[in-house]
């Protein structure tokens, strides 16, 4: 098993102490028997006779033991929100905003639907797939050298296969990132799971002009592209004939890189282009975008010397520049996975 493209991931768990293990061919096989470790490399549309091709060679995995997920959004999100409250932070649902107002070259606060006028010296954009329209308000955007757009993405749900879930150890199943097929699968709740794609080149995107036109609704085309490749690595999964999942709306930049940064309107900031991966990192990236705010307001030059923020539990540095509005395009996956 060739790991060389794993460097791209661990040489930063090297650097911060993330523990990992290489698994080949023979002991994926043993520690998730349910996985079929053929290598069918590159991924295929499911109608290309290539598709359903013998394997060319075996597949090892990378096993980080310490690796999760979110459970529950929704809920995680409600807590986020529950918490920012007792900080001080109050929410307005259902109330958009249909202006940025400024004066002299800074912002001064948002005007909302209803007419309302909330005053702000600071106002940082987190608007996800509606960022962009955002900004336009703002009449910001030009000087950016990446380009972000709404991506409509579909997850589906199906009944997992026998013996899947035993495989975690806990009854919770692994979280598969299969490159080598474009698809993820993670366990929902203790029989089900759910699957992803991983914007392999075979698959056109779904971009949008504007957010609102997404459906919510899978499709079937899509259902049985991405849970045909899931039960090429799961024999066992069955493709139901009726979809059953969820659609969303990404907010997506030209390289999957978010970015988090000052813009030509003084006092008005982007925490934009997030896609589908950073709500894990939502507690670290509200630090980061405070150290950034900070510095800028209190009259660093940010684009001239790009800003860094220590890490409180590790102590490593990340360099603020990597999510410059500016920055040449940034080494990544290209997908969702970062």
């Amino acid at each position: 098993m060739d790991f060389a493209p794993a460097r791209m991931f661990t040489r930063h768990f090297d650097k911060v102490g993330v523990p990992y293990e290489k698994w080949g061919a023979r002991e994926l096989s043993r520690r998730l028997p349910a996985v079929d470790t053929g290598r069918y490399f590159p991924p295929r549309p499911v109608d290309d006779d290539e598709f359903f091709a013998d394997a060319s060679a075996r597949l090892g995995a990378l096993h980080t033991p310490d690796g999760g997920f979110v459970d529950d959004p929704q809920l995680a999100a409600h807590h986020l929100a529950t918490a920012a409250q007792r900080q001080g932070a109050a929410f307005r649902w259902k109330t958009p905003v249909t202006a940025v107002m400024r004066r002299g070259g800074r912002v001064r606060g948002v005007r909302l639907k209803d007419g309302t006028e909330l005053s702000a010296g600071v106002v940082v954009n987190a608007a996800g797939p509606w960022s962009g329209q955002l900004n336009r308000l703002a009449e910001v955007g030009g000087g950016f050298t990446v380009g972000l757009r709404p991506l409509r993405q579909e997850v589906h749900h199906v009944a997992a296969p026998a013996g899947y879930h035993d495989a975690g150890g806990d009854g919770g199943g692994p979280v598969l990132a299969d490159m080598d097929l474009g698809t993820y699968i993670r366990p929902e709740g203790r029989e089900f799971l759910l699957v992803g794609g991983t914007e392999p080149g075979c698959d056109p995107l779904e971009w949008l002009d504007d957010p609102d036109d997404g459906s919510p609704l899978p499709t079937v085309s899509q259902f049985r592209t991405q849970v045909t490749r899931a039960a090429r690595r799961l024999p066992g999964l069955r493709v139901p004939n009726k979809p059953r999942g969820v659609a969303g709306v990404y907010d997506v930049t030209d390289d999957w890189t978010p970015v988090y940064d000052r813009t030509d309107l003084d006092g008005f900031y982007v925490a934009i282009g997030t896609s589908g991966n950073q709500f894990k990192n939502a507690p670290l990236v509200g630090r980061v975008t405070a150290t950034l705010i900070h510095g800028v307001e209190g009259g660093h030059d940010h684009d001239r010397s790009a800003l860094t923020h220590t890490c409180e539990h590790t102590g490593q540095t990340i360099d603020l520049g990597a999510f410059s509005r500016r920055r040449r395009p940034a080494s990544s996956t290209g997908t969702v996975l970062g």
